[in-house]
């Protein structure tokens, strides 16, 4: 190789190596901190009905020092939503939950739902970013680990101090504006916590409940289904138990994702195009509609963000 060509290799990688650096500063430094709210409209609910508004949250990995993301969020409830829904890992350090009580403070009197995810129970650990190029993260061994956070505080203050209707592997109905939900979760698939084995009796139950002259109103009902981490067995579940809608999170929308092609990986098995936003999920000639949050938060180990910024979902039902 001749001196010019050597030069001209250095100055090729000195302008690589300066990008790359750029890119990690931006993600790490800015993007991260673009808290962004995404609406869509769904239409699922039966002909007549009035919209019903659903605030989708997840993934906050809440830390005692995100002074920034507790008040954006806090901001949220000028939203004024009908119903929120919050698809887990709200907690990101033991210190977590203070945080998190002060985010979702001014949200009392707002009916909501939610479901665990991992790091509600866990706390995170330094991993190798690279890891996930070859698979979804091993915490689907997590049973075996010792539970570190302070998972009952968290649900207590969702249960007790919201008055928000746990679906960790559960069934229930609410009521709004005239329209019935019928809502069904698990808790989290990641870590194989999720017990589709008992939401078919648990439904059974639920319909058995149902009287026959409640048949005009039962018309008028939308299933809504929740999980944090969507596994394909777990959305295909949900469509056979009749879901019109399910809300789900986890994958950060890949977090780092490459302009022009999108996210590298999903953490579960869910195809790429669907790693964030609004799709069909299709199952045995069924379908439903399925929003993917990409979250508002990432591992304090891995504080960054690129093409793929932080996010809320207000998601507006509509008559079909």
């Amino acid at each position: 190789m001749t001196r010019p060509e050597r030069r001209g290799g250095a100055g090729a990688f000195i302008a690589l190596a300066a990008a790359a650096a750029g890119a990690f500063a931006w993600g790490s430094l800015v993007e991260r901190r673009l808290f962004t709210l995404r609406r869509v409209t769904v239409p699922v609910l039966p002909p007549g009905s009035e919209p019903v508004t659903v605030l989708h949250l997840s993934d906050l990995h809440m830390a005692p020092w995100q002074h920034d993301k507790q008040r954006w969020i806090r901001s949220l409830a000028g939203l004024k939503p009908d119903l929120i829904v919050d698809t887990g890992d709200n907690l990101g350090h033991e210190g977590g939950i203070a945080g998190v009580e002060l985010a979702f403070a001014d949200f009392g009197g707002i009916p909501g739902l939610y479901v665990n995810g991992s790091n509600d129970y866990y706390g995170p650990i330094r991993k190798n970013w690279l890891a996930y190029l070859g698979g979804p993260s091993s915490t689907r061994h997590a049973p075996r680990k010792k539970r570190n956070l302070d998972t009952a505080r968290l649900e207590a203050f969702f249960t007790d101090g919201l008055g928000w209707m746990s679906l960790n592997n559960a069934v229930g109905t609410l009521t709004i504006k005239g329209t019935r939900f019928n809502v069904f979760g698990v808790d989290d698939p990641h870590i194989g916590a999720d017990r589709l084995d008992l939401l078919t009796g648990l439904l059974d139950a639920q319909q058995d409940r149902e009287t026959a002259d409640e048949d005009e109103r039962l018309g008028r009902t939308v299933h809504l289904a929740v999980a944090h981490a969507p596994y394909q067995r777990v959305l295909n579940s949900f469509v056979t138990h009749g879901a019109d809608l399910i809300l789900a999170g986890h994958t950060h929308g890949g977090q780092v994702c490459v302009p022009g092609y999108g996210a590298l990986v999903t953490n579960c098995d869910i195809p790429r195009r669907q790693v964030k936003g609004l799709s069909l999920w299709r199952h045995a000639l069924r379908s439903a509609y399925l929003n993917v949050s990409a979250g508002l938060g990432t591992s304090i180990y891995a504080p960054v963000r690129f093409a793929c910024r932080p996010e809320a979902t207000l998601l507006t039902l509509v008559p079909q």
